[in-house]
């Protein structure tokens, strides 16, 4: 199954504001859509990494999704992550997302045993064989620990499988390679190729990508929206300035010491001490086990926002 017509800019994998008790606080989220629709992006992709889908229950993760999809309204699609272990635990992810609304899911290959290719095409036909909806694939593999290699998406696109890929593996000649695939197959229409990197977009979109999913366009989404258009213009100069400001701005992520918290906890909490800082979420609390960034290192990224003109 395919979208009614190709994704293609910027689609923010939504943050998930949460309270001081860690519950997820749903004003704090609306506003955050309001800020990314307002921004200008394409489409909204919740549950996510950037969501902290790995840390919400189900309760939450169902919450997350009736909220935004509800809020949102048709205005834009909402891509709903599905993203466990084992295509049981998808398949149940995605009977539930799909009945709160969303537009399509977006699956990963399965982690925690380890699986061959031939098994991870088999969860996607599976998946793709229950969903009502479109199946988008995330290549995670530091998440995952398993890569999606390039000739098993283009076979999985070629036989109507996956409708786009979104790939945050950091092999860009593994993603050129998808890229040429989908334009160079006849059986190949309307999938959508997605870079996962903030620091990337107009060298992926260069290569032919028709989009991005930058987690921090949650902190400033009408940057790379901006990125996108002038990409899309042709003005190279403009856009290699504007994907600068932004690789920059991208360094809140090392405000965090990695001496006493892991890369995941420095930049969520980056991206939601950010947001705090510009009022649009109340509280930047990550989920737990997740050490929060001290107050020198928050008003570190606060000097990024400043220096961004964000502040």
């Amino acid at each position: 199954m395919t979208f009614p017509a190709p994704l293609t800019g910027v689609v923010p994998p939504v943050c998930t504001p949460l309270t001081p008790e860690r519950e997820v606080d749903v004003p704090s989220l609306l506003r955050l859509v309001d800020h990314l629709v307002e921004g200008g992006v394409h489409a909204l992709f919740v549950l996510g990494s950037s969501s902290e889908a790995a840390y919400l229950t189900d309760r939450q993760r169902a919450l997350v999704v009736a909220s935004v999809v509800a809020h949102v309204g048709g205005q834009l699609p909402v891509l709903a992550g599905t993203i466990d272990m084992t295509t049981p635990r998808v398949l149940d992810h995605v009977a539930a997302v799909t009945a709160a609304g969303a537009d399509a899911v977006v699956v990963t290959a399965p982690f925690y045993a380890r699986t061959h290719p031939a098994e991870i095409a088999r969860h996607y036909r599976l998946v793709a064989a229950a969903s009502p909806v479109p199946v988008v694939a995330y290549d995670i593999p530091v998440s995952v620990h398993t890569a999606l290699p390039a000739e098993l998406v283009l076979e999985l696109a070629a036989d109507g499988t996956l409708a786009a890929l979104k790939d945050s593996s950091g092999d860009l000649a593994a993603f050129r390679e998808v890229v040429t695939g989908v334009r160079d197959d006849p059986r190949i229409t309307g999938f959508s190729v997605l870079t996962g990197s903030e620091l990337i977009v107009d060298s992926a979109l260069a290569l032919g990508a028709d989009g991005a999913v930058p987690g921090l366009a949650n902190v400033d989404p009408h940057g790379y929206v901006r990125l996108d258009r002038l990409c899309r213009s042709g003005d190279r100069e403009r856009a290699r300035l504007e994907q600068e400001r932004l690789c920059a701005l991208f360094g809140i992520v090392r405000a965090g010491d990695p001496a006493r918290m892991g890369a995941g906890s420095a930049a969520l909490g980056a991206f939601k001490a950010a947001l705090h800082l510009r009022g649009i979420i109340d509280c930047p609390a990550t989920a737990e086990p997740q050490v929060p960034l001290s107050p020198r290192e928050v008003e570190r990224v606060g000097e990024h926002l400043a220096t961004a003109g964000l502040l």
